[in-house]
């Protein structure tokens, strides 16, 4: 304590000038922005609370979406005391100081609600030591995570806690926090409409991030100055895309890119190729994926789909980047617009299938060659026909196995280049079946 007594006193318009996020930030659930389903008067946690009930949760959403708020607003409503670590910067030690103090006060009659911020960052067993003091009511915990929960956390630490989804900012919602942060501030912000706009796409659903972005404005702008959306960019820069190459935004992209190829639209393709593009996503890993969806979804169907896939990752390898990005925007359109099947996919699969239950059959020893003369004496290609010298080049043998009879597996539709496969295939079967004495 004795440091503080020589330590400058900080004038109280300077200790009160804490950022806008921070002052802005709810003191009622009521209050809080963008969570009606969670917080409004009939979300999930109010009807918790008006029951008297609250169990452990994970709060799962982007950054800047009020989970931290949320939790600590939480504990106030339902009288808890509140606990906040982050998995960042904590270990075993710590939570085990955490658990500890959280037994004292269960011990007076008090529970705690302790709030775990980035809990995806424990790994596994530290994950597990949760699991006795929630069992017991030790603590309720709340644990947030802008992390896919059912691949970062436990199955036992989520059979334990019920899993809330908070939702990005809509665009109303930032409006309103803008509206909120210019009452307190006494002053409107020194934009025009467009730049006003302009600055709420810039925060991309974050509210923390809208009211940072609000800070900067202000102090940058003069008296009188007011802003339009040129000016707007170069004061605050540009603001990274929301997007980690290891995680959910990376894995929600790519599945928006290639459901949006698999649905015929080349237009939502190019442009979720092009935010990838935007946020730093290695173009080779694109072009590997586009290959995947021209083997995937296009198949036979038009068979220059997987040509020209390779030719563009080629095109990228000898032009680079930007040039070769272009490359492989063409291959996406040209993915997007053929005609689509999944027929050789689905066969593959049924003949994996079919290949894993049916064990080690010998294939028919008409089809076996027999280079010794114990093996010819076994009936090895016995009865073989060359087909090349068979009618139509085609003899309509069987190739299966005896005991497995013939299968099925390809079956392609009517449309693109597969139209003249089921053609062949069709007329083959024909022919197979007057040969074969059917």
């Amino acid at each position: 304590m004795s440091g503080d007594l020589f330590a400058p006193k900080v004038p109280d318009e300077v200790a009160n000038r804490r950022p806008l996020a921070d002052r802005l930030r709810p003191k009622t659930l009521g209050e809080v922005t963008g969570q009606a389903h969670l917080t409004g008067e009939d979300g999930v946690l109010r009807r918790m609370i008006a029951s008297g009930s609250l169990g452990s949760m994970i709060f799962w959403g982007p950054p800047g979406t009020g989970k931290t708020t949320v939790a600590r607003l939480l504990s106030g409503e339902a009288g808890l005391a509140f606990e906040q670590i982050s998995a960042i910067f904590s270990g075993v030690a710590d939570l085990k100081k955490v658990f500890e103090a959280a037994r004292l006060r269960r011990m007076d009659g008090r529970q705690t609600l302790l709030f775990v911020d980035e809990i995806h960052r424990f790994n596994r067993a530290q994950q597990d030591s949760f699991l006795p003091v929630m069992e017991d009511g030790t603590v309720i915990l709340i644990g947030a995570t802008t992390e896919n929960p059912s691949f970062e956390l436990n199955a036992a630490l989520l059979s334990r806690a019920r899993v809330l989804t908070f939702r990005s900012h809509d665009e109303d919602s930032l409006r309103e926090l803008l509206g909120r942060a210019e009452e307190v501030e006494k002053r409107p912000l020194p934009l025009d409409e467009g730049a006003r706009e302009a600055l709420i796409r810039m925060a991309d659903g974050d509210g923390r991030a809208v009211l940072t972005l609000a800070e900067e404005v202000w102090r940058a702008a003069r008296p009188d100055e007011v802003f339009d959306t040129a000016a707007l960019t170069e004061i605050v820069q540009r603001r990274a895309p929301v997007y980690d190459k290891a995680q959910d935004g990376h894995y929600n992209l790519i599945s928006a890119l290639h459901k949006s190829v698999r649905g015929s639209d080349p237009d939502a393709a190019l442009y979720y190729l092009a935010r990838m593009f935007d946020a730093g996503e290695d173009p080779l890993y694109l072009g590997r994926r586009l290959v995947r969806m021209a083997v995937e979804d296009i198949g036979l169907a038009d068979p220059q789909a997987l040509v020209i896939c390779n030719a563009a990752k080629d095109a990228y390898d000898y032009l680079g980047s930007p040039e070769g990005e272009l490359a492989l925007a063409q291959a996406c359109v040209y993915l997007a617009s053929a005609p689509k099947s999944n027929a050789v996919y689905t066969a593959f699969k049924a003949a994996t299938r079919a290949a894993k239950e049916n064990g080690s059959l010998l294939p028919p020893k008409h089809i076996l060659n027999a280079p010794t003369k114990l093996m010819k004496g076994e009936g090895y290609g016995d009865g073989y026909r060359y087909d090349h010298d068979e009618p139509d080049a085609f003899s309509g043998q069987d190739y299966f196995p005896e005991k497995m009879g013939r299968q099925v597996f390809y079956d392609p539709p009517e449309r693109g280049f597969e139209r003249e496969i089921r053609k062949r295939l069709d007329w083959w079967a024909k022919l197979r079946k007057e040969r074969n004495g059917g």
